[in-house]
C-alpha cells in the first residue's frame, strides 16, 4: 500500500493530474483557451535584411526632420494599454494597414529614393499578416487602433508625416510583436 501511495504522487503522475485538468478545462470553455490566430507570425529573416532595415531607418529619420510636433508620440505605451503581449501582433497588423493605406501611399512621391522600396517591403509584411486577428474580443485593440487613426487625422498632413518619421517604431514593434 505504502508502495502505491509513493507512486501516486511521483513527478509523472502529477504532470498527468495536471494535464487531465488543463484537457478538461478547455473541453469546458469549448477550446477557446488561445484567443491568437497562429496566423499572426513573420519570420525572423524578414527583420534581418540590413538594406531595407536602413532604408526604413533612413525614411524615417528623413520625414521625422519634417516633424514639428515634438508632443504627440503614435507608436508608444498609449498605442499599447491594455493589450497583452500575445495580442500586439494584431494590433501592429492594423497600425501597418493603416500607415500603408492611409499615410504612405498618399504620400508615395515624397520621400524619395526610400519611400517606394519601404512601401513594398511593408506591403509584404502585411500580405503576410493578412489571415491574422484576435479570436476573442477585441474592441481595446480597436479602440486604440482608432485613437491612433483619430490623431493622425486630426493633425492632418503634420500627423501624415508623424507616422512616417515613426516607421522606424513601427518596424521595431512589428519585429517584437510579431516574431
Amino acid at each position: 500500500m505504502a508502495a502505491l501511495q509513493k507512486s501516486a504522487s511521483s513527478p509523472l503522475t502529477q504532470a498527468l493530474a495536471a494535464s487531465s485538468l488543463l484537457l478538461l478545462a478547455l473541453w469546458v470553455q469549448g477550446g477557446a483557451a488561445v484567443p491568437i490566430s497562429s496566423h499572426c507570425r513573420l519570420d525572423k529573416s524578414d527583420f534581418q535584411q540590413p538594406y531595407i532595415t536602413n532604408r526604413t531607418f533612413m525614411l524615417a529619420k528623413e520625414a521625422s526632420l519634417a516633424d514639428n510636433n515634438t508632443d504627440v508620440r503614435l507608436i508608444g505605451e498609449k498605442l499599447f494599454r491594455r493589450v497583452n503581449m500575445r495580442e500586439r501582433c494584431s494590433l501592429m497588423k492594423q497600425v501597418l494597414n493603416f500607415t500603408l493605406e492611409e499615410v504612405l501611399l498618399p504620400h508615395s512621391d515624397r520621400f524619395q529614393p526610400y519611400m517606394q522600396e519601404v512601401v513594398s517591403f511593408l506591403a509584404r509584411l502585411s500580405n503576410k499578416l493578412n489571415h491574422c486577428h484576435v479570436e476573442s474580443n477585441d474592441q481595446h485593440i480597436q479602440r486604440n487602433v482608432q485613437q491612433l487613426k483619430d490623431t493622425v487625422k486630426k493633425l492632418g498632413e503634420s500627423g501624415e508625416i508623424k507616422a512616417i518619421g515613426e516607421l522606424d517604431l513601427l518596424f521595431m514593434e512589428l519585429r517584437n510583436a510579431c516574431i
